[in-house]
């Protein structure tokens, strides 16, 4: 039985060519990129050469790059650093209730420090609204924080017009841009975002690298302290092999983007089709429209998230849900209950299919195969 991985939303494999560029560093470059000697230039040189790919990526500059180990870092120190370094200026934060955990949980803490957060809601699309975010600003907000693609829905927010709504006023534009980035082109000289999060291993990429955008005249307040590093707003001895590993990822997406969102829409499309041809009962839930091409969430009436995780998995299907399982019970997802309110059957018995690199036409409409058949015994 062939395994079939259609959860690239959670992780994706690491690209055969990031793995090459990565082993010359672990074998030859030990230097600490701080280091003045020859052995410590090496690394500098890998360093700088990768912080100007970041750069020209999204086209900003060098010195607004800040290597971090992850999404969840960069999104921590854009929330938390940005709120105390500007609390004189107000408390409050705007987010919206369908935020990734690491911006959700980064915003719960500064509660407890006093910090004032309004939640958001979404419609049943998924997305946020404008007049919302307009209603709920206020003179001392000083921080809203929206992402640009739901890790769970796909769903893209409206961070264009967002920005331009904010243009305006003293408060900082972060967004989490970690389930975009690889598919979507972005431009900070055209939308004002003041900081912007990006994780490795979610654009084939290796775990445990990343890095935040922050715009010159932002003001942020580290949250690590022992260094100079990436500065003076990120202390630590730089990840050198994973730093090089992501420079060379993100050179990969830049001259396929195209062709990726190209193939994982047909992906997204053939999974559907087989589900149709089977006649099986199921919604897509979100915005259809104004989604990414690599992710689509279907609810499937009368099914459970764990029942179906599990025999999807005996069968080498991988998906996800939102929903956190536990023994005996399901936490329904805290983004699709935002979506349709507490109670409805969607926020337990829907699953993500994301799709990527180790995905081909082949093996995705064997999964969505497998799935009807799975969704056929279970109903009897």
């Amino acid at each position: 039985m062939e395994a079939v991985y259609l959860d690239h939303a959670a992780t994706s494999p690491v690209h055969p060519q990031v793995v090459e560029a990565m082993l010359p560093v672990y074998h030859e470059v030990f230097g600490n990129p701080s280091s003045v000697h020859n052995f410590g230039r090496k690394a500098r040189r890998i360093l700088d050469e990768a912080r100007r790919t970041v750069a020209k990526s999204i086209n900003a500059s060098e010195k607004e790059i800040v290597f971090t180990s992850g999404g969840t870092e960069a999104d921590n120190l854009a929330i938390i650093g940005t709120a105390r370094a500007n609390q004189e200026k107000g408390k409050h934060i705007i987010t919206t209730s369908i935020e990734h955990h690491a911006t959700l949980h980064a915003v719960e803490y500064l509660e407890s420090e006093g910090f004032e957060v309004t939640y958001l809601p979404v419609d049943e699309s998924g997305a946020v609204r404008i007049e919302d975010v307009e209603s709920s600003l206020r003179d001392d907000t000083i921080l809203v924080s929206i992402m640009m693609v739901n890790n769970e829905t796909g769903v893209i927010q409206p961070i264009d017009e967002i920005a331009d709504l904010l243009k305006n006023h003293q408060a900082h534009f972060h967004s989490d841009i970690v389930q975009a980035y690889g598919l979507m082109k972005w431009d900070v000289q055209q939308v004002p975002v003041d900081f912007l999060a990006v994780s490795g291993h979610k654009i084939n990429g290796p775990k445990g690298i990343g890095f935040l955008y922050i715009r010159e005249g932002s003001t942020i307040e580290s949250l690590q302290y022992g260094g100079e590093q990436e500065r003076k707003r990120r202390a630590g001895t730089e990840n050198v092999p994973a730093i090089k590993g992501l420079q060379t990822a993100i050179a990969l997406i830049e001259d396929e983007r195209e062709q990726y969102k190209e193939n994982y829409l047909r992906y997204k499309q053939a999974f559907l089709q087989v589900l149709d041809e089977n006649k099986v009962d199921y919604s897509v839930n979100g915005y259809k429209e104004k989604c990414v091409e690599s992710i689509v969430n279907i609810s499937f009436p009368g099914m459970n998230v764990e029942a179906l995780l599990t025999n999807f998995d005996l069968s080498g299907i991988a998906a996800s849900s939102g929903s956190a399982c536990t023994a005996g019970s399901v936490e329904p997802s805290h983004v699709l209950t935002a979506m349709f309110g507490k109670g409805d059957p969607r926020t337990t018995n829907s699953i993500r299919f994301s799709f990527g690199l180790a995905n081909n036409e082949d093996n995705v409409k064997d999964a969505a195969e497998k799935v009807s058949q799975i969704i056929h015994r279970l109903s009897d």
